[in-house]
Formats: structure tokens, sequence, C-alpha cells
């Protein structure tokens, strides 16, 4: 659990700040579930451009309460949180010179989202908050007051969590957890979590990954772990000691994050995982009578494969539908064992090519219109899908052929051009596995757009 904050104060000398304003969202790394915003009679002058910048000024402050008014609920909503902010090492200073005027020892773990987007956002002009925000599409309001840095601060730190592939923050969270003496049942664990689509990540009594995997139900399949009879899920009941997740609202993106991060992390019950899982291969092969035969062999390296496959019998399938669709012949494509014409040939699907009836030149343009559809090599384009939130999409961006990664973007923000898209982009890794599960899922789901540019 995280309290987000920002803090407005008078200005002055080093320490002798005073608080007048504080916004605190808390929030468990996917929705606010709880929020403190009150001005703060700080009992002393604000500089003036102080009052200029914030807009707030000692007229405002006359009434509001005293910072020991306040304190109590600060202490509570923070509690078993990990402070996270904007130059953390400024607002906690205040927090904590506040708290020690009144004698109380104000201690919790925090988190900089400066040094944060430094490490996992590079190459930005400015890591001030207001221009980070607007480089990256991030829509904010009220700037220079403690509620709408806040809030933006939250969207934000969204972002980071979700480029922080090797899961080095929630993994610092997991751990603040377990010094906190937390050990949810089973049963628990499957109430906290969403019948939504995304990754889910199961974290032993150390902290550490043990398994991380995807549905379009987190709910309904981190159950189906919690009550199956196999040996891993046997293990994993035994083992586990909370569960984390991130919707991702698309299955794409899912599917893309887990083959991922199951390679960044290696948790020790994904291993059949952590090497390609497409063992099958679709082929393009020359015959002697000039005709272009799509072949379904296992996998080689050292061959150019047009898509994989995880089974012989998925891909058996998915040649039937590429088949039919482009009017190819089952015999050539190693379908239909015959000496004579094809089955198709005789319901007249089939245009003769397994009897030379088609010239190879008409046949294989039709076969290179399927692999050109397929490979997307040297192509530009944007997939889009459904987001995380009705007011939110998804995009998956890929470059010259080459998967760059994915984002989310605001309904209300929309991107305007390419290098908006880069600033919030969570880069991936461009290898086998991606872009096989980027045709598989072109191949058999429909997506919102596909934009090539």
């Amino acid at each position: 659990m995280y309290a987000i904050l920002d803090i407005e104060t008078t200005g002055g000398q080093f320490n002798e700040e005073g608080i007048t304003e504080i916004a605190i969202y808390k929030f468990d790394g996917h929705e606010v579930v709880d929020q403190f915003i009150s001005l703060v009679n700080p009992e002393k002058e604000i500089q003036p451009f102080v009052v200029k910048l914030t807009g707030i000024n000692n007229a405002m402050l006359r009434s509001a309460p005293k910072f020991y008014e306040v304190a109590k609920r600060i202490i509570e909503i923070t509690e078993d949180c990990i402070i996270v902010a904007h130059n953390s090492s400024f607002d906690y200073r205040i927090l904590r010179t506040e708290f020690t005027r009144l004698g109380y020892d104000f201690i919790r773990p925090t988190l900089c989202t400066v040094e944060l987007s430094k490490k996992l956002i590079p190459g930005m002009e400015s890591y001030s908050l207001g221009k980070l925000v607007r480089a990256l599409g991030i829509p904010v309001t009220d700037r220079h007051r403690a509620s709408g840095d806040a809030l933006a601060t939250v969207k934000l730190f969204k972002l980071i969590l979700s480029k922080d592939t090797e899961k080095e923050i929630l993994i610092s969270s997991i751990k603040a957890e377990i010094k906190s003496g937390l050990s949810p049942k089973l049963l628990d664990i499957v109430e906290s979590l969403p019948n939504k689509t995304g990754i889910y990540y199961i974290h032993n009594e150390k902290g550490d990954l043990i398994y991380i995997g995807k549905s379009k139900n987190i709910k309904k399949r981190v159950n189906q772990h919690f009550t199956g009879k196999t040996t891993k899920c046997k293990k994993i009941q035994l083992e586990v000691f909370t569960v984390t997740y991130e919707e991702t609202g698309s299955e794409l993106i899912a599917l893309l994050k887990e083959s991922e991060e199951i390679k960044i992390n290696k948790p020790i019950y994904n291993r059949a995982q952590r090497k390609s899982i497409f063992q099958w291969a679709l082929y393009d092969v020359l015959d002697d009578n000039g005709y272009l035969n799509l072949r379904l062999q296992k996998a080689d390296g050292r061959k150019k494969e047009i898509t994989a496959f995880t089974t012989i019998q998925e891909g058996k399938n998915a040649l039937f539908r590429i088949t039919e669709k482009y009017n190819l012949c089952q015999k050539l494509n190693g379908l239909y064992e015959t000496q004579n014409g094809c089955f198709q040939y005789k319901i007249k699907e089939c245009n003769g090519a397994c009897l030379g009836l088609e010239s190879p030149e008409i046949y294989n343009e039709r076969v290179e219109e399927f692999i050109n559809e397929m490979t997307f090599s040297n192509n530009n384009m944007i997939v889009i899908d459904r987001g995380r939130k009705v007011d939110e999409r998804s995009a998956v961006l890929i470059e010259n052929g080459i998967y760059k990664g994915y984002c989310f973007y605001d309904l209300n923000y929309q991107i305007s051009n390419i290098e908006v898209m880069k600033n919030i982009l969570i880069p991936m890794q461009n290898n086998r596995d991606t872009r096989t599960i980027i045709q598989g899922y072109l191949r058999k789901n429909r997506v919102m757009k596909v934009l090539k540019f």
C-alpha cells in the first residue's frame, strides 16, 4: 500500500517552513482507496513568492486546522504504507519536522518519483513534475496545489509501476507488508482479486516471485491454482504468502507482459515458460513444380519462419483456416495425402494447383499475400484495443517490423503524434515469442483498430 502525497509550505529558512496544505491519496497499486486533503494553519506568515506560486494566502488559512489537529488523520492514513512523493526527501522532511515539534517520531519507508522516473523513464528533458507529466501526456489540474500535484503523482506512479518489469518496487512493498506480520488466508487472497484481464504475481513469505500468470479473469484463474490437485498447484498453495496483480484490459498486452516478465524474473514454478513455448513453426517451401507450399514443422532457429504455434494440433487447425481463407491447396500444404487432386478441388474450393491446372505464378501470389500479412516485416503499425477502464485505450507499437512496447492513454487526452506515444511507452523486448504472440492474437482476435503509418 502506498500513501502518495504532496505538501505546500510557507517557504522560508530550512526546517522553519510550515505546512499550508497537504493532500494524501492512499493507493493500493491500482486505485485510490482513501484520501485526505486539507489546508493547514501554519501559525506563521507565508512568503510572498509562495502566495504568487500557489494562490494560498494568509487570509485563507486563518480558519484552517492547525497541524496538531490533523496529525492523527495523517498517521492513520499512512499506517503500513510506503510514502511516495515527487522529491520525497522534501515532503518527508517537512512532515517529520512537524511531528517532531509535537514530540512524535514519524517514520515511514519512502519512494521518490523523481529518482524512479530517471531510472525507468530515461532521456526526458526535465524531471520537474509539471514538465514531466506534460511530456508523458498525463492530464493535470491545479498545479502547485497539493491535491492537483498529488493526483498527478498518482498517475505518474501508475506509469512507473507498469514500466518496472523487474518488479523491484512491488517486491519492496511486499517485504514491507511481511515486516508488519500480515498473513492472509487463501480465501482472503482470492476475494481481494478482480474479475478482470491482466497479469498476476504469486509471492512467497520472503516476497519473492514464485509464479507469474495471465488471465481474462484473474480471480477465477488464481482460485484454480488454490483448488488444483496437480503437484505444481499443491506447492503454490503451500508457499503462497500473497498475490499481486496488474490489470491490462487488453489480453494481447497480458500475453506479452507474461512472456517477458517470466523470462526476466524466472519464477521457480514457471520453468517451462522460461524458454520459448512455440515449438512448432510454419515455413514456406518451394516444390519441384514451382509452387510455394506451407509446411508445419518442428521449429528450427536456422530457418526463417512465418509464424509459430505451441502444439502441432494448434498449427494444423491454423493451417486449415489459412488454406481455406486464401483459397490454397490442402495437398500442397501437407493437409491431404493423395496421388490425385485434393478433396477441396472436388468441391470447387481449390483451383487445381495440386493437378497443375493453376499456374505457380498465380497460386504463389496468394501465398505471398498471406506471408506479407502475417510477418509484418518492415511494417509500422499501432494496435489499439481496450484499456483498463472505459475511458482508456491500450496501444501496442510495431516500428519497422519490430515490437517496441505498449502504453495506455486517456481518451480525454488523445495522442497527437508518435513521439508523445513513445514518451509513455513501456519498452519491451522484441523476440521470436513476442512476434508470434502478436501474429497469433491478430489472427484469432478482433482488436478495436490497427493504425498503419
